[in-house]
């Protein structure tokens, strides 16, 4: 934050609302294309309050997707850039199984892109990663590049280095206003400012704040309990096994998807989550949920009595965190169907995190008036129907 003392600057090249990875990223890529930036954050930096806090995120090229599978390279490429520009590790490389039926045809994708040599059948995936078991008519296809992101380390490395391109932090300032014009003008509860080209990346927040620009985007905020299973026997489970992310793809008993991540943040203890949870306002995050049923824990205790035998079945930390998904949960970024000058990216559903370098990249484009990097069409706002 700037000193309370000094004059308050007011006029930037660019301005970039919600320090999130996403924002953060954003205004990474404008300032190193000298443009004068300014990122504003409504809550006091660091905080938990949002969608990218916590120690880990997965990291993978096994995406059925054409479209995020062609833009995971260049991901890969910028995080090793900023992890060479901080000298922070910011990755760890540990592979990782997606677990399905044989046909479905995501996993079949993932398959064909990964290489046939990459499947194992249950007998392959028992000895090779102890402590996974699969069913009949089941596979896991490996994923050798994928590995875990540095969360919050990571956040902390990409805001550092935009202040060291000469970048403006101003967190605790939640926006009022937003008038849009050649020289867009925000309100925030700290000041005033003014700048040619506005970008949005608010996370579950996003909504509210655009609707008075006439977008209804069809953006839901969700609670996801994010949960941590011991073992029944500490040391039981290979270190291999342990040490290896996974997601499943088209079981029954995970209608949204599964996803698992190795013993980080409290050791002996495997991160697992279901990729869906309870529709929530942000502003009331905090606040327990209505009732005593949770439906995801008992999905979750369900896969893990199926698949991962070893583990307890009820989980010993309960954590919580944001998505903001879009009805095909796909991302959003595009430029405002009206204002040109005002790029919005939105709804990264729960696995935006791994592509934030790329979508920052993409974002700074849109509001250079530049030719995207990549096809923006299954990102547009129009895809939606009625949104203006």
């Amino acid at each position: 934050m700037a000193a309370p003392s000094q004059p308050q600057k007011v006029t930037y090249d660019a301005i970039v609302i919600g320090a999130g990875i996403q924002g953060s990223f954003t205004a990474y890529h404008l300032a190193q294309r000298h443009k004068d930036t300014l990122l504003l954050e409504q809550f006091f930096l660091p905080h938990s309050r949002g969608s990218s806090h916590g120690q880990s995120r997965i990291i993978r090229s096994a995406y059925p997707e054409e479209h995020y599978y062609r833009m995971i390279p260049d991901s890969f490429y910028l995080w090793q850039q900023l992890e060479a520009e901080t000298g922070t590790r910011l990755y760890r490389k540990t592979g990782l199984v997606v677990l399905g039926p044989a046909e479905d045809p995501e996993l079949e994708s993932c398959q064909r892109r990964l290489g046939a040599d990459q499947v194992l059948d249950a007998t392959a995936l028992a000895q090779r990663f102890p402590g996974f078991q699969l069913h009949a008519g089941e596979v896991a296809v490996l994923d050798s590049t994928a590995g875990v992101l540095f969360a919050d380390r990571a956040l902390r490395a990409v805001q550092e280095v935009f202040r060291r391109h000469g970048g403006t932090i101003r967190d605790g300032e939640k926006v009022l206003r937003i008038e849009p014009g050649a020289t867009v003008t925000v309100t925030t509860t700290g000041g005033v400012y003014r700048a040619p080209r506005l970008v949005i990346t608010a996370g579950a927040w996003t909504g509210p704040l655009v609707e008075p620009l006439g977008l209804r985007l069809p953006l839901q905020p969700l609670r996801i309990d994010v949960c941590y299973w011991r073992e029944k026997q500490p040391g039981s489970t290979s270190t291999d096994s342990v040490s290896l992310c996974f997601l499943t793809l088209g079981l029954s008993q995970a209608p949204h998807g599964i996803y698992g991540l190795p013993s980080l943040e409290y050791p002996g203890m495997m991160k697992l989550c279901h990729h869906h949870g309870s529709p929530i306002d942000p502003e009331k995050r905090d606040q327990a949920p209505s009732g005593t049923s949770r439906p995801d824990i008992a999905i979750l205790s369900s896969f893990i009595s199926s698949y991962l035998p070893r583990l307890e079945t009820q989980p010993a930390v309960m954590e919580t965190c944001l998505y903001t998904n879009t009805p095909d949960e796909d991302f959003i970024l595009d430029r405002h169907p009206k204002f040109s000058n005002i790029v919005i990216g939105a709804g990264f559903s729960g696995h935006g995190f791994k592509f934030a370098p790329v979508v920052g990249k993409l974002l700074c484009e849109l509001s250079l008036g530049e030719e995207p990097s990549y096809s923006l069409a299954p990102f547009a706002i129009t895809r939606f129907p009625g949104v203006v």
